[in-house]
Order: C-alpha cells, then structure tokens, then sequence
C-alpha cells in the first residue's frame, strides 16, 4: 500500500469541486438543463440515484426493520385542504424576508441573524484552538469559561439570541428588522445595509383540482409528509393493532416555494423527506425526545465520519406545536446547518386534525383502562441535505507517494452506487467473456458495473472518482487458475484471490445487515 496525503480545501473550494463532481460523474444534473434549467430543482444521475436509494433504505431499514413497534405507511402528496388548516400551515407557514435596497437580493431574516451568530462563535473557536496548541493540558471547559474574550463574545450571542427570541415569539417583525439594523449586518452582494422592512411570505404551492379554478377546487402541495402520518394514525393503529408507543415512518417527496433557495440541494422547491412520527404517552414524550435525540445521533455517527462534523442546536424559538425542539447540525462546506431535526410534537396535530375533521384520534390503553390523544416525537430528515453531506465527507484529492495524485470518493461502502467494477485487461483473448461470467455471479446481489476503455491504471481512477469500493481485475492467468486481481478502494490494495472466493469477500465488505448490527 501507498502512503497518501489528503489534500485540504477551503469550505468554498470544496462546496465548488463537490458541485462539479456531482456533475461530471452522473450524480447530480441541473433540471432541464437543456433549456437553461430551473432555479432550486435538480435531476439525479445513475449514479445519484443509487446512492440516493442506498441512503433511504439504510435509514428504512434502521427505523422499521431493526424496531419492532415502528412501521412504514406512503401517503399521497396530495391531500385534503383541510388537512393544511388543521396543521397550521395555510395560516402559519411563513418564512421572515428581507430584502436589500441597492443589491435587489432578498434574504431570510432569520438566516442573516444565525450567520452573524456563527461568525462570533467562530471567533470562540479561534481562541479555542490557539490555547489548545499553546497548553498541553488544556481545560476546554475552564477556559471557555474564564477568558475574557471568549466571555465577552458569549456574552455578545446570549444577549443576540435572547432578543431575537423574543423578537420572534412576539411575531414582532420590525423588532426583527431592528436587530439586523443594530448588529450592522450587510449586504454581501451590495455591502450596504439598506434594508426594507421585513415580511413574511407563505411557502405552500397551491393548485386546483378539476376543470374549473375557484377557491373551492383550491389543493396544495405538501410541504412536508407528516400530515399523511397524522390523518393515517387511527388505520394503522387499528390495522397493525399498534400499542403505544410505536411510530409510523415514511419517506417522500415535500415542496417548499422557497425564496431564497440556495447552496445547490441543500435547499430545494422540491425535495425529499425522512420521517418518523413516534406515538407516546403524554408526560413521556421528554423522556422519548431524549432518546431519540441519542439514537438519531448514533446514526449519523454510525456513518464513520468525524464526531466533529456534528452537534446539537436547540431551537431559540419553538413551533406553535412543540414543547422541545433540537436539530442535529453538520459541518457543510458553509458552515454548520441542519440536517435533522428532532421535535416533541405535544398533541397539537392529532388534537387539531380531530377538531377538523369531527372523527376521534385516540388511543385506548388497556392498561391504564383509559382513553387519551397520544403525544408525538418526531425525528425529520431531509434525505437531499444527507446525500450532500454525504458528497461533502466522501470527496478527497489525495497526493501519493510518487507525487501523482487521486480523486476518491470514500463513501461508506455499504452506501456506495457500484459496490464492483469488473475490468478484463485486454478486449481479447476471451477475457471480457470472463469478466461478463464474474459479473452475472455477483449481480444477483450487487450493483456491478462492467469497464474496458483506457489503461487499467485510468479505470481505477474512475472507479475512486463514483466510489466503488472494489475492483476486480480479469487477465489471462485469470484463463489460467481461475484467480483474479481484487482492488481497494480506500487503501488501493491490490490481492489474487479465487474467482469463487469473491462473493464472501466483497459481501463482508459491503454489507448493510453488518452496519445496521452496530445499531442494535
């Protein structure tokens, strides 16, 4: 094996190459491209697809398969309008905008207020780092506490968060405004900070049902999939004779009318959710949300990138539906966003939906011989935000010990699109008609991909480009003792091994039984 040294980019550097890569190999296209795309919506590729798949059926699979007391529903996107009153979205699902005079360039409110905030805590960080190569015993916790620059900017965003709750629990928007006003947050674009006054827009997409368009054949779009769980609670209960607590977990595709849509898919018009709605007890739901909270994060952990990338932010205003909230945010080329959230629910929505609709959305526990509106945890993902964090972490140039160089993709390889590339060395001499017996061996079970253009040299490095964690290399000893190179991706490895030994080995490889086993 060849010594190698990954090569370090700047946020922005790296957000550009994955966004380029994405293209180049088949993962991500720009929607209809042909003619000159639409903003915020985005085609997967071949080879997006199947990592795409891959990353839904492991978070399926975790969910429903390894619990017993969870199952799977798909709701249709469309559904009752109703059903968005009763959830408070016709009325409440709004984003705080902005918009600044001299760029023509609008801005969510809320965002510029957290970037601003990130850029303090960054500041912390600094001091944090500079200590920690300065002192070989270093208390993280009793500096953090005890310097007075490090006190002083913590000080700077409790008194900024405070106001901006307030701010926001009130629906004070000029209050808003003024705290962009005073904290003399600009432009980037114009640099200026004239500012208009802040306004909430409305983010549902609505259509008409029918030939005829009026307010009575008025349908939208879902902006989330939660509702289907909510209005299916009672069929799957009954059918699935469901005891509490048990969730519902669903996965599909949501639509948002963002304004500022930005930062490639990590957010989108049109996107795709996973989620789970967990059925409790009322006054357990705390103690649920806390496990939950723990679980989601083992999950994410579970994926073998750094712990650093990720870290709790509890929300600075709640929901109208929430009594807890949390997101699990990971470090992106821009910075730390959310990739998860985790909500305690309460029993607004099947409370509401019982309101509204006249039926009764209730549990009897035989138990407690008493009838009662469960409580929800919910835990909510977006599955385009993890397919680009995974992009983000998996995406490395390294330099070798000869001084060339690789691109790889070192996606977990239970998640990769091709799990093995089959190349024979020379188009000749029956060697493809070897290669094609391999592949029909072993893609009863994985996605195989088959390649003889180029040097074999040049076909490692495309498969390290899409991620393959093997290749297997047929020549003519191959004809002879029915050996064959295999090939590893992460550590570019290269072993004879006996054809018939090629299943075992790429299937402890690349198995997900054996990851989701380090969940349970």
């Amino acid at each position: 094996m060849s010594s190698t040294t990954v090569k370090k980019f700047s946020g922005e550097e790296l957000f550009k190459n994955v966004i380029s890569h994405a293209k180049e190999y088949g993962f991500i296209f720009q929607s209809s491209e042909i003619y000159d795309g639409l903003s915020a919506v985005y085609d997967y590729g071949q080879m997006g697809v199947e990592l795409k798949k891959n990353i839904r059926e492991y978070w399926w699979k975790s969910m429903v398969q390894l619990n017993e007391n969870i199952v799977g529903i798909d709701a249709a996107i469309f559904m009752h309008p109703t059903t968005w009153k009763a959830s408070g979205h016709v009325d409440a699902f709004n984003d705080p905008l902005i918009d600044n005079k001299d760029s023509k360039k609008r801005y969510r409110a809320d965002v510029l207020i957290e970037e601003h905030v990130a850029k303090i805590e960054a500041k912390i960080q600094k001091e944090v780092e500079k200590a920690k190569a300065r002192f070989e015993n270093f208390d993280e916790a009793m500096f953090v506490s005890t310097n007075p620059r490090v006190v002083e900017n913590q000080k700077k965003i409790d008194e900024i968060n405070a106001r901006f709750k307030t701010a926001l629990n009130d629906n004070n928007l000029e209050d808003v405004k003024q705290l962009i006003l005073d904290l003399e947050i600009v432009c980037p674009i114009s640099g200026t900070r004239n500012w208009t006054d802040v306004r909430q827009f409305n983010l549902m997409f609505s259509t008409q049902l029918g030939s005829v368009s009026d307010e009575s054949n008025t349908i939208y779009l879902r902006p989330e999939t939660a509702q289907g769980i909510f209005v299916n609670f009672l069929n799957v209960q009954k059918t699935g004779r469901m005891k509490i607590p048990f969730g519902i977990a669903q996965t599909g595709k949501a639509f948002r009318n963002e304004i500022v849509a930005r930062q490639f898919i990590f957010r989108m018009r049109e996107f795709e959710q996973m989620e789970m709605q967990f059925f409790v007890k009322p006054g357990t739901e705390i103690e649920w949300y806390e496990k939950w909270k723990t679980k989601r994060m083992q999950w994410h952990r579970s994926l073998g990138f750094p712990e650093s990338k990720y870290r709790f932010h509890d929300h600075i205003k709640l929901a109208h539906y929430a009594n807890a909230a949390a997101d699990i945010e990971f470090e992106f080329p821009f910075g730390f966003k959310e990739l998860e959230g985790i909500h305690s629910r309460t029993d607004f929505d099947l409370k509401s939906h019982m309101q509204y609709s006249g039926k009764k959305l209730q549990y009897f526990d035989p138990e407690d011989n008493e009838n009662y509106i469960p409580y929800v945890v919910e835990t909510s993902i977006g599955l385009d935000r993890m397919f680009l964090a995974m992009m983000s972490m998996a995406l490395n140039e390294e330099i070798l010990e000869d001084g060339s160089s690789r691109v790889v993709m070192n996606i977990p390889p239970f998640l990769a699109p091709y799990k093995v590339a089959v190349l024979p060395l020379m188009k000749k001499d029956g060697l493809p008609e070897k290669a094609r017996e391999i592949i029909d061996k072993l893609k009863l079970d994985h996605l195989c991909i088959y390649e003889e253009k180029d040097a074999i040299g040049k076909r490692y490095r495309r498969m390290d480009a899409i991620g393959t964690p093997y290749c297997i290399t047929v020549d003519h000893q191959t004809l002879e003792d029915q050996t064959v190179t295999i090939r590893d991706r992460d550590t570019m490895k290269q072993e004879r091994v006996a054809i018939d030994q090629l299943a075992q080995i790429v299937n402890q490889k690349v198995s997900m039984s054996l990851q989701l086993s380090k969940l349970m």
